[in-house]
C-alpha cells in the first residue's frame, strides 16, 4: 500500500491502453468569473435526473412553490428527489422534450419562475461530530445530488455501500475537450469543493484520499496543491490523454488495478466523486440547499461569447444560446456535452439537467456530423484507439444487424462510450451511436424478460396457493364427513326414526296438497254460479219494468187494441232478449270466471277443474232452454240444434239465411196487421159519423165491425209469435257449434216447416183487408 503512494508522490504512474490527444479548445470558455443568467420564462424539470427509477410527484398545477421545495418524493433507494429552482407557480405536469440521445418527450414539471428567488427554510449542519454518517447519507439523498461527472448515478449509493474504501480518489481530469467547468470551480471554488471532500472522508473514513487533476489546467492544479498542501489530501498531476477521466481508466493510471469486466469501482477498494459532486454535497450539509443548479459551459464557434454560467435545473437551452449570442457561423447543430461523448440534441427546448456539463454550439464544419459516413474499410485504428481493449469494428457489424447477443458476447458494456474509436476513424462511421442504441435494445429486452420471468412468478405461485386452499377445502370436508358418520353412528336408531318421520310428513303434505285444490276449485265454482244468477235476476228485472213502463205509456196514449198488440210484441221480445243474454253469460261468463277463480293447479287436477266447469255450463245452457220453451214454437228443432256437432261452413250458411229470410217475412205480417187494425178503427169512425139508418143496419154494421177488430187482434198476436218463433230459430242454429248430417237434415225440415207457416199466415193477412173493405162498401 505504502509503495502505491510513494510512486504516485514521485509521478510514477501508469498507463491505460488506447486513448487519443484530441484537439482540447479549452482556453476559448475558460473565465475569471462564472455569470448567472436571467431567468427564464418557464423552467422545465424532468422528474428523472439520474440513473435509476424517478420519484412520485408531489405537487399540482397551480401549486406556489418556493426554491428548493420537494417537487417528487423517492419511494426506494433508486429515487432521487428534484427540487424548485426558484420560486413562482406551478404551469403544467406533462410530457416535455428530454435531454437524452433519443429525444423522447418524458414526464416534466413546468414551473414559472415569479422572480423572487424565495428560498424554503433550511437546516444546515455547523458540526459535523454531532451527526452520524447515515444521517448525513439522508440528507445528501434528500438533497437530491447525484453524479455530477455524467454518470448520473446517486451518490447516496457510493456511500451507503458498507466495502472498505482504500482510496477516495476526486476526479478533477475534465478529459473531454472544450469542456472547462470543472476546471473553473476548482479555480474560483476550491474552499467549498474541499469541505466536500471533507464529508466525504468523515462518511467513508478512507486510508487515502487523491486528487487528480490534468496537467493541461495548471492554474487549477496550483490552487489545489496549495490547498492541500497540510492535508491528508493528495492533489497528483496526470498527463493529458483522452479518456484519462473515465474511471476505469483513472483508478488505473493512479493505482494500476484494473475494474473487473462488468464491476464497479467499489470492487477494487476505489470510490471515486467529481469535484461538481463534492462542490454540492458541501452546498447540502453546510448550508442546507438541495442541488438546484450547476456550471454549465457554453462553447463553441457557434457563439460569441463562450463561457460558464451557474444555470438553473430546468432551464431551456435556448435561453443559454441567447445569453451567449449566437453567432453568423452557426450551424443547426447542437451537442449536450463534449464533442467526444456528447450527443445532438433534437430541439432547443431541451432544458439543463444534473449530468449537463456543456452545450456545444459548434460553428459550419467544426464538427464531424457523421452525415458523410462511408463502408467500414476494416483498418483496426478504433480497436487501437480503444481504452477498454474492446473490438470497436465487430461490434458495430453486429449492432448494425442487431445481433444483440452478439454483441454481448464482444463486452458491448464494457464500452464507456469515450467517442475514441469514433474520433480515429477514417471513415467518418459515428461508432458510438451504434453501440448506445444497442445498449438500450439490450436494456428494453431485458427489462421485458424480467417482467416477464415476475409474471411467471406470480402464475406460479397462484396456482400454489390455489392448490394449497383445494387440499385444505377436501381436507376439511373429509373431517367434517368422518365427524357426521362418527355422530350417526353414536345416535344410531334415533338419526333413522328422524329421517323416516320427515319423509312421512313430505309424503302426507304433497297428499294433502290435491284434495286442498278440488276444495277450492269447487267453492269457486259455486260462487261464480251464485254471482251469476244474481246479475241475471237483476237484469230480467230491470228488463221486465222497462217493459211495463212502455206499456202504461202506450195504453195511455193509444188505441186499446193498438197498446195490446204492441205490448205483446214488447213482451215477446224482451223475453228473447233476456233469454240470449242468459245463455252467453251461462256459456262465457261462467266459464271463464272459473277458470281464472282457480289457482295454480298440477295438470291433474286442472283437468277436473275444466270437467266441472263444463258440466255447470251445460247446466246452465239447459236451464235457459227449458226456461223458454213455452214461448218457442220450433221447440224440438232447437232441441235437435243444440245438441248436435259442428256442420260445414257451407250448410251452416244456408241455415242463417232461411232464418233469416223467415224473420222478414214475420217482420212483414206484423206490419200489415197492424194496418188491419188500422182499417177497422177507420170503419168503425165512418160508421159513426155515417147518416141515421135503421136500427137493422145499425146492428148490422157493429157486428161487422166487431168481427174485424177480433181478426186484426188474433193476426197481430199470431205475427208476434212467429217472429218470435223464427228468431229463436235463427238464433239457435247461428250458435250452433257442429252437427252431424242427420241432424243437419232434421235443422232444415224445422226451417222449412216455419217458413211454410209463415208463408201461410201472410197470405190470411193479406185477405183480411179485403173483407174489411167489403163489409165497409157494403155499408
Amino acid at each position: 500500500m505504502l509503495s502505491i503512494i510513494e510512486k504516485i508522490k514521485k509521478g510514477r504512474l501508469h498507463q491505460f491502453p488506447g486513448g487519443v490527444h484530441p484537439e482540447g479548445r479549452k482556453a476559448i470558455s475558460v473565465g475569471s468569473e462564472i455569470i448567472s443568467p436571467d431567468l427564464p420564462e418557464c423552467l422545465y424539470i424532468p422528474v428523472k435526473q439520474h440513473s435509476g427509477t424517478a420519484g412520485k410527484v408531489m405537487v399540482n398545477i397551480g401549486d406556489y412553490v418556493l426554491k428548493g421545495q420537494p417537487l417528487t418524493e423517492s419511494t426506494n433507494t433508486n429515487d432521487l428527489p428534484v427540487h424548485a429552482p426558484t420560486s413562482g407557480h406551478i404551469q403544467a405536469i406533462d410530457n416535455h422534450v428530454g435531454a437524452h440521445p433519443s429525444g423522447l418527450p418524458e414526464p416534466t414539471i413546468a414551473l414559472r419562475p415569479d422572480g423572487k428567488e424565495q428560498w424554503i427554510d433550511r437546516t444546515p449542519i455547523d458540526d459535523l461530530s454531532n451527526v452520524s454518517p447515515t444521517k448525513l447519507i439522508r440528507l445528501i439523498s434528500e438533497a437530491g445530488i447525484s453524479g455530477l461527472g455524467g454518470a448520473g448515478f446517486p451518490t447516496h449509493r457510493k456511500l451507503s455501500s458498507g466495502k472498505a474504501v482504500e482510496f477516495l480518489i476526486i476526479n478533477g481530469v475534465e478529459c473531454e475537450p472544450y469542456i472547462t467547468a470543472d476546471d473553473t470551480m476548482m479555480r474560483l471554488y476550491p474552499e467549498q469543493v474541499i469541505r466536500g471532500i471533507q464529508i466525504l472522508q468523515y462518511i467513508l473514513q478512507p486510508q487515502h484520499t487523491i486528487v487528480a487533476i490534468e496537467d493541461n489546467k495548471p492554474d487549477a492544479l496550483s490552487v489545489f496543491q496549495a490547498a492541500t498542501k497540510n492535508s491528508d489530501i493528495l492533489t497528483v498531476s496526470i498527463p493529458t490523454k483522452y479518456p484519462a477521466g473515465g474511471e476505469k481508466q483513472l483508478i488505473q493510471v493512479l493505482t494500476g488495478r484494473e475494474v473487473p469486466s462488468g464491476g464497479l469501482s467499489m470492487d477494487a477498494g476505489v470510490t471515486m466523486f467529481n469535484v461538481g459532486t463534492c462542490y454540492a454535497i458541501e452546498q447540502a450539509i453546510d448550508h442546507g440547499k438541495p442541488l438546484t443548479e450547476r456550471i454549465v459551459t457554453i462553447t463553441g464557434e457557434g457563439v460569441n461569447h463562450p463561457q460558464n454560467v451557474w444555470a438553473l435545473l430546468g432551464t431551456p437551452v435556448y435561453h443559454l444560446i441567447n445569453h451567449a449570442e449566437p453567432s453568423k457561423k452557426r450551424s443547426n447543430q447542437m451537442v449536450m456535452g463534449g464533442p467526444m461523448m456528447g450527443f445532438a440534441l433534437k430541439s432547443e427546448k431541451t432544458p439543463v439537467v444534473k449530468i449537463t456539463n456543456c452545450i456545444l454550439v459548434p460553428g459550419e464544419g467544426e464538427l464531424n456530423t457523421g452525415e458523410d459516413a462511408r463502408e467500414c474499410i476494416r483498418c483496426s485504428a478504433c480497436a487501437d484507439a480503444c481504452p477498454a481493449q474492446l473490438l470497436p469494428q465487430q461490434l458495430y457489424w453486429h449492432a448494425k444487424a442487431q445481433e444483440w447477443q452478439k454483441t454481448q458476447d464482444y463486452h458491448l458494456f464494457d464500452c464507456i462510450e469515450c467517442g475514441a474509436c469514433a474520433y480515429v476513424c477514417p471513415s467518418e462511421i459515428p461508432l458510438v451511436q451504434y453501440y448506445r442504441n444497442a445498449k438500450q435494445e439490450i436494456r428494453s429486452q431485458e427489462e421485458e424478460k424480467l417482467q416477464a420471468e415476475h409474471a411467471k412468478q406470480r402464475f406460479e405461485a397462484r396456482n400454489q396457493r390455489l392448490e394449497r386452499e383445494k387440499e385444505a377445502r377436501l381436507e376439511k370436508q373429509r373431517l367434517a364427513s368422518e365427524k357426521r358418520k362418527q355422530a350417526m353412528e353414536a345416535n344410531g336408531s334415533d338419526a333413522k326414526d328422524k329421517i323416516a318421520a320427515a319423509l312421512a310428513r313430505v309424503k302426507a303434505k304433497q297428499q294433502d296438497k290435491p284434495a286442498s285444490l278440488e276444495e277450492n276449485s269447487a267453492s269457486n265454482t259455486s260462487r261464480v254460479a251464485d254471482a251469476i244468477a244474481r246479475a241475471k235476476a237483476k237484469k230480467l228485472e230491470q228488463q221486465t219494468k222497462t217493459v211495463a213502463e212502455q206499456k202504461d205509456a202506450n195504453e195511455s196514449s193509444q188505441d186499446p187494441n193498438k197498446a195490446r198488440v204492441a205490448a205483446a210484441i214488447a213482451r215477446a221480445k224482451a223475453k228473447k232478449q233476456a233469454q240470449a243474454v242468459s245463455s252467453d253469460e251461462l256459456s262465457t261468463d261462467n266459464a271463464s270466471a272459473i277458470v281464472s277463480t282457480i289457482p295454480s293447479v298440477s295438470p291433474e287436477d286442472e283437468k277436473k277443474a275444466r270437467v266441472a266447469a263444463a258440466i255447470a255450463k251445460a247446466k246452465a245452457k239447459k236451464q235457459a232452454q227449458a226456461a223458454s220453451s213455452d214461448e218457442l214454437s220450433t221447440d224440438n228443432a232447437s232441441a235437435i240444434v243444440s245438441t248436435t256437432p259442428s256442420v260445414s261452413p257451407e250448410d251452416e250458411k244456408k241455415a242463417r239465411v232461411a232464418a233469416a229470410i223467415a224473420k222478414a217475412k214475420a217482420k212483414k205480417q206484423a206490419q200489415a196487421a197492424s194496418s188491419d187494425a188500422l182499417s177497422s178503427d177507420a170503419a168503425q169512425s165512418r160508421a159513426k159519423t155515417a147518416p141515421s139508418r135503421s136500427p137493422e143496419d145499425e146492428k148490422k154494421a157493429r157486428v161487422a165491425a166487431a168481427i174485424a177488430k177480433a181478426k186484426a187482434k188474433k193476426q197481430a198476436q199470431a205475427a208476434s209469435s212467429d217472429e218470435s218463433s223464427t228468431d229463436n230459430a235463427s238464433a239457435i242454429v247461428s250458435t250452433t257449434s257442429s252437427v252431424s248430417s242427420e241432424d243437419e237434415k232434421k235443422a232444415r225440415v224445422a226451417a222449412a216447416i216455419a217458413k211454410a207457416k209463415a208463408k201461410k199466415q201472410g197470405k190470411n193477412a193479406d185477405n183480411k183487408p179485403t173483407q174489411g173493405n167489403t163489409q165497409e162498401g157494403s155499408e
